[in-house]
């Protein structure tokens, strides 16, 4: 699974990306400290957005692949 964020009048960014096999994966300028990612089965995943401020203004998403 992959999680986005869409910043007002921005283009979407990769946070980060969890697998059932793999540990999370962080972007540049993302971190598990601010972000916390989990991944309760292959189906379902949740991110915490930990402290949040006014800059962690956007729209997030979730998108899924079959792989």
């Amino acid at each position: 699974m992959f999680w986005y964020q869409q910043p007002p009048r921005g283009g979407l960014k990769l946070v980060a990306s969890t697998s059932t096999w793999l540990p999370n994966s962080y972007e540049e300028g993302y971190s598990e400290a601010k972000f916390e990612v989990s991944r309760v089965s292959n189906a379902h995943s949740v991110m915490t957005i930990k402290n949040v401020t006014s800059e962690d203004a956007a729209t997030y998403f979730c998108g899924a692949s079959d792989h």
